[in-house]
């Protein structure tokens, strides 16, 4: 069974396999903003994003049959774009200028403001993290996996991966606060 749009879809991976252009072209933009929207979370920027989209794509092409028409497409789609940012991740870590990750002290603050934002002024928030802290917070808070989960994918502990969400936590507070700070500046 194919998810939403399951005869659109349906026809659309049909000519995929086929190798019709066409078809991959229509499959692409129909899952465009989908597909960006887990590779933004993930990525630096908006650059680093279309690289991944493309190259999640461009596994979604090569494995399609693979695939399990018995599940959402969609979630097929959406887990190759984790994977592909985590392995872009993983190959550029040691390109990544950033703050020691025990260098940045966590920020007590009990005001849960996170749940009052819109999707866009939290995504830029989260991109304003580190990469281990960003991967970290999307992999939990945004795609539900649990710090064992975490820490099999990212190669590290799983008590890594709590104290780099709980300083991702911390971190997005002062960003938060500093934005507001900012913001009142403006004003004054």
């Amino acid at each position: 069974m194919i998810d939403t749009d399951s005869k659109v879809v349906e026809e659309l991976l049909k000519g995929c396999l086929q190798n019709s252009r066409e078809a991959q072209r229509k499959l692409y933009q129909h899952f465009y903003g989908y597909a960006m929207s887990i590779c933004v979370r993930y990525s630096k920027d908006d650059e680093e994003a279309k690289e991944v989209l493309n190259d999640g794509f461009m596994k979604v092409f090569t494995k399609l049959k693979q695939y399990d028409q018995k599940k959402p497409f969609k979630g097929w789609v959406r887990r190759i774009m984790i994977n592909t940012a985590l392995d872009n991740y993983r190959h550029n870590l040691k390109h990544y200028h950033g703050v020691d990750l025990e260098d940045a002290s966590p920020v007590a603050d009990g005001a849960d403001i996170v749940g009052n934002l819109n999707y866009e002024y939290l995504i830029s928030l989260i991109q304003q993290l580190s990469p281990a802290y960003k991967a970290v917070f999307n992999l939990y808070v945004i795609d539900g996996y649990n710090h064992e989960e975490i820490a099999e994918i990212l190669g590290i502990s799983s008590g890594t991966s709590k104290s780099n969400l709980s300083k991702a936590r911390a971190n997005l507070r002062e960003i938060l606060k500093k934005s507001r700070v900012d913001e009142l500046e403006q004003y004054v």
